[in-house]
């Protein structure tokens, strides 16, 4: 005899999510959200009538990093990172990743347009999606508009942007914040240091430090049997120039930390100057 299973079996089975499916790097959101793109526009408004007016702008990368590490390891790192800075701040929320940013020459290819899947995007049209997505978001009353990149290429263009819009902007009540000590000046190799941490050149790409973040925010993504100690020689084969063989989650989880709060001192510095 056939048995028949309870109907809300069958539609639990249907209905709930499966653990993994959903590849955003945000699939699980607590209250209150920060992300803007899980928002209405009617949140968005109430927020922002509730006094929340800093957005943080997050710049990614889809580029090669290695065997081990997914194309879009910055692209994951910063959405996780974004909205811990939000969180931490208590009055800002998250615009969506800006993922194609300047990785090189496109034809013919240089830099990480050697590889396949690399992405790039002329340093004038990335700088003209950050200028109109900060006139987007002073259009709808923030005040504070936080350029967060988690790419080394992406830092100048956003400080370029950041001081034209700033200069056209004086006397506005709006200015543009390029959160450049979340990249230059976290702390994360004198950590590495005060630890004794053997690791060679850490911030190498493909290396040491990526490896610990991304394994820390997406470690679905990341193929650890593949993550050696590769060395600049290795990179034209490998796309990799950095030892990830001692990575951790749990070294990434406080190497995040220290991004986190380095973005979040200076955008306070910055409120507090308005």
């Amino acid at each position: 005899m056939r048995t028949r299973l309870p109907l809300l079996f069958l539609l639990s089975a249907v209905l709930l999510p499966v653990p993994g499916f959903f590849p955003s790097a945000h699939a699980v959101e607590f209250e209150p959200k920060v992300y803007l793109e899980d928002m209405t526009w009617m949140d968005v408004r109430d927020r922002l009538n509730q006094g929340t007016t800093t957005i943080i702008v997050p710049t990614g990368g889809t580029e090669q990093n290695g065997p081990g590490l997914a194309i879009g390891k910055h692209n994951f790192v910063v959405a996780y990172t974004a909205a811990e800075i939000a969180r931490k701040l208590g009055n800002a929320l998250v615009a969506p990743v800006l993922a194609y940013v300047p990785e090189g020459r496109i034809s013919p290819p240089e830099g990480h347009m050697r590889f396949p899947g690399t992405i790039s995007v002329a340093e004038s049209t990335f700088a003209a999606v950050l200028e109109d997505t900060a006139r987007s978001m002073k259009e709808h009353g923030f005040h504070l508009i936080c350029f967060v990149g988690d790419h080394g290429g992406s830092q100048q263009p956003q400080e370029r942007v950041a001081d034209k819009l700033n200069e056209e902007w004086h006397g506005q009540g709006a200015r543009v914040l390029s959160v450049s000590d979340y990249y230059g000046e976290n702390g994360q190799e004198a950590w590495l240091k005060e630890r004794g941490l053997d690791v060679k050149n850490p911030s190498a790409h493909g290396g040491f430090l990526d490896a610990s973040e991304l394994l820390a925010v997406r470690p679905g993504v990341v193929k650890k049997e593949q993550l050696g100690a590769f060395t600049e020689a290795h990179y034209p084969t490998t796309g990799a120039a950095g030892d990830a063989s001692k990575a951790s989650a749990d070294y990434g989880k406080k190497l995040l930390a220290l991004k986190v709060n380095a973005a979040v001192d200076q955008i306070r510095k910055a409120e507090q100057r308005r």
